[in-house]
């Protein structure tokens, strides 16, 4: 079981931490990592690994490598579950903030 999302990176973000849902409803997601040397991949897995209550290694990037836009797919879980998990994170995530 497995299920896909399409996310929007910002790398070399002060901080990193998932940001939201835009309209198009592509996730958007803030790392600290520079995209070099697949280093904001590896910190775009493990912010979601962590997001998800999953570990990295079940966080492939399937498409856009070396883009912003990237497709991800997540093993482990359905569509449904990815977007609750998502929610609930991004949840806890305004709670910290205050807002």
């Amino acid at each position: 079981m497995s299920a896909r999302l399409e996310v929007l990176v910002r790398p070399r973000a002060r901080r990193a931490g998932l940001v939201g849902f835009r309209a198009d409803g592509k996730l958007m997601l803030a790392v600290t990592a520079p995209p070099e040397d697949g280093r904001a991949n590896e910190a775009v897995a493990g912010l979601l690994g962590e997001a998800l209550g999953l570990k990295s290694r079940d966080i492939a990037i399937v498409r856009g490598k070396s883009s912003r836009a990237k497709l991800i797919e997540v093993t482990g879980m359905d569509e449904q579950e990815l977007r609750r998990r998502i929610e609930r994170a991004l949840d806890g995530a305004k709670e910290t903030r205050g807002d």
